[in-house]
């Protein structure tokens, strides 16, 4: 039976990271879609502020957040056809909503049907650190609005009857170590 796993957590604690590295390592993972997404957006001048996240600066919020809902729903789906007995996402369909709540966006009722229907076998959270956060071109948040971030992230898994594991802080091969040994 094949096992689908997310790694979440706030914007600049290690998923990219930890992804690539497990991707090295031979397992299967799906990346992030937002940083693609906020590329083109920037590419085409759909930003509308630099200095936040594409999920609230971009000309219609709900349009691009459909689009990563979408993008992570694909991801989820073409997993069926995967051989791979574990299948690693960076980030899940949940987190659209968790930005969502931050940004205090309204949510359609379609989002939260799409996460009810399609669920994971298990989340992994990577919390936030201060030694390693960093800003980037597709990373706009402050610390504080991270830390805010990450736990709408918590919140809203658990709000869907997740079990969220919460991941030390590490060295990226502790942490995929960490992951391994956890797995159900």
């Amino acid at each position: 039976m094949q096992k689908r796993i997310v790694i979440t957590g706030g914007p600049s604690t290690g998923k990219t990271s930890l992804i690539e590295e497990m991707q090295n390592a031979g397992y299967f993972c799906y990346p992030e879609v937002i940083r693609q997404m906020t590329h083109r957006a920037k590419s085409i001048g759909e930003l509308t502020d630099y200095g936040t996240n594409p999920i609230a600066s971009v000309s219609n919020p709900l349009d691009f957040n459909t689009k990563i809902l979408s993008a992570r729903l694909s991801h989820f789906e073409e997993a069926r056809d995967q051989s791979e007995a574990v299948i690693f996402f960076d980030r899940g369909m949940p987190d659209v909503l968790a930005y969502m709540d931050y940004y205090d966006q309204p949510t359609p009722d379609d989002f939260s049907s799409i996460v009810k229907k399609n669920r994971y076998d298990q989340v992994f959270l990577l919390p936030m650190w201060q030694d390693i956060f960093v800003k980037d071109g597709e990373r706009f948040e402050s610390y504080q609005d991270a830390l805010k971030i990450s736990e709408c992230l918590h919140n809203t898994y658990r709000d869907f009857d997740y079990d969220v594991i919460e991941v030390p802080k590490s060295s990226v091969a502790e942490r995929i170590a960490f992951i391994l040994k956890n797995l159900k």
